[in-house]
């Protein structure tokens, strides 16, 4: 799919897929705001601000008023923030394409902050905390990216810090989108059934008025560690849920696509290794899945999985032998292969609507300000062979690279004994 992108005198970027064949138009705004670019005492505000931009715009003041008219579209519409990015968009019938462009651009310019409506949503925002920390397979992952960065911005949770959603005031948000929401850290992309040039000038019409402030950058993110290390949070569950991880490489590192591979030998598909060993042969978990999560700068590769309380020392021995193999053992022709089809194939599967192909080549530019089509991704992929992988497994499959996040029943005796488990 090609796609054209242009960079404004002000530093927007905006970003144009063609797609003639479909009849949606996605409308997608993405600004360099999450929770890497907070501090510890507003830890949150950057999804709570994502919140508060639905409450209510200069031009659409009550709260509703966006949604009733977006509904009036037959549009959907939502908003997403994660460490390094909040996303704002709509995706209606291609007819709808100016008015959605139009809406997402005030929802995104002209919030206002009606401290009656921050307050009530502060309820929301708390729910939802709620919720998550009754999600052990997700809230996993939060102990893991505190083990791993600490105090660092890096290790804070993108829902934040409740004592600070509860107080939290206009004049927080006024000033967060001031250091934040800017020009030169904003990319509107629009995907869908588009004529490319009226869509670029109505892009440039309703962002002409777009802040140019200088951008406050976030802190870079500083990796220590010297050898293995665990951390629970102790939840009295009929399961233990465990993220085993060691530290890999950014997004700009050429390792990175053989991370990708080995996080699809691990466990990326119901034929993967772990998916064969821990589902299909000893019959300890539901689920069990492996990725390589990148950033800006730094990277990690984990295994997910949850398995009875009884039987989380097999499980972790298990991962921990697959990660042995990698490490001396040549995976066959055979294997890669189909680990990497699995891999191209899932991608081209994920990208077949507007929106799918819109947070494709917006998330790409926000986080690189480069993009990659799909058959560039794919070709990374090809290229990686089974030496590569043995020599890149050398180096993150290591004693002192190994780290164990667990949401369940484990007591301090337990985790003692998990801690002495992890040794290649």
């Amino acid at each position: 799919m090609k796609y054209k992108k242009k960079i404004l005198k002000n530093g927007l970027r905006i970003i144009t897929v063609p797609m003639k064949d479909n009849n949606t138009v996605t409308a997608l705004v993405l600004v360099e705001a999450g929770s890497k670019y907070e501090e510890k005492n507003n830890n949150g505000i950057s999804h709570f601000l994502e919140h508060v931009c639905f409450k209510g715009t200069k031009n659409r003041p009550n709260p509703g008023d966006i949604s009733r008219e977006l509904d009036g579209l037959g549009a959907e519409t939502n908003a997403f923030t994660s460490h390094e990015f909040t996303g704002y968009y709509a995706k209606a019938h291609s007819k709808h394409t100016h008015k959605l462009i139009e809406i997402i651009s005030d929802l995104y310019l002209n919030p206002v902050f009606n401290e009656n409506e921050i307050n009530k949503e502060k309820g929301v925002i708390i729910e939802e905390m709620n919720m998550y920390e009754d999600l052990p397979m997700r809230k996993v992952h939060d102990v893991l990216m505190n083990l791993l960065y600490g105090d660092q911005p890096a290790g804070m949770t993108i829902g934040g810090d409740p004592n600070f959603v509860k107080i939290a005031l206009p004049k927080d948000f006024i000033e967060y989108r001031h250091k934040h929401y800017v020009a030169s850290a904003t990319t509107v992309v629009v995907a869908g059934n588009i004529n490319e040039s009226a869509v670029i000038k109505d892009i440039e019409k309703r962002f002409e008025n777009i802040s140019e402030s200088k951008k406050y950058k976030k802190l870079k993110v500083k990796e220590s560690q010297k050898d293995s290390q665990i951390a629970i949070k102790h939840k009295k569950l009929d399961q233990t849920h465990l993220v085993l991880a060691v530290r890999a490489f950014d997004t700009f590192k050429k390792e990175s696509a053989v991370v990708s591979v080995i996080a699809g030998l691990l466990g990326s598909g119901m034929s993967s290794r772990l998916f064969t060993k821990l589902r299909e042969e000893m019959g300890v978990c539901y689920y069990v899945r492996s990725g390589n999560n990148t950033f800006t700068d730094h990277g990690y590769l984990d295994v997910s999985v949850g398995s009875d309380n009884k039987r989380a020392k097999e499980v972790i021995t298990a991962i921990l032998e697959e990660f042995k193999k990698l490490k001396t053992e040549i995976v066959s022709e055979k294997e890669l292969k189909k680990t990497k089809e699995y891999l191209i194939g899932g991608m081209t599967l994920s990208l077949e609507s507007s929106d799918s192909f819109a947070e494709f080549y917006g998330i790409q530019d926000i986080l690189k300000e480069t993009i990659e089509s799909p058959k560039e991704k794919a070709d990374r992929i090809k290229k990686v062979t089974a030496g590569d992988i043995k020599k890149t497994a050398n180096k993150i499959f290591t004693n002192a690279n190994l780290n164990l996040a667990i949401v369940g029943g484990v007591d301090e005796k337990q985790k003692q004994e998990l801690l002495k488990l992890l040794k290649l």
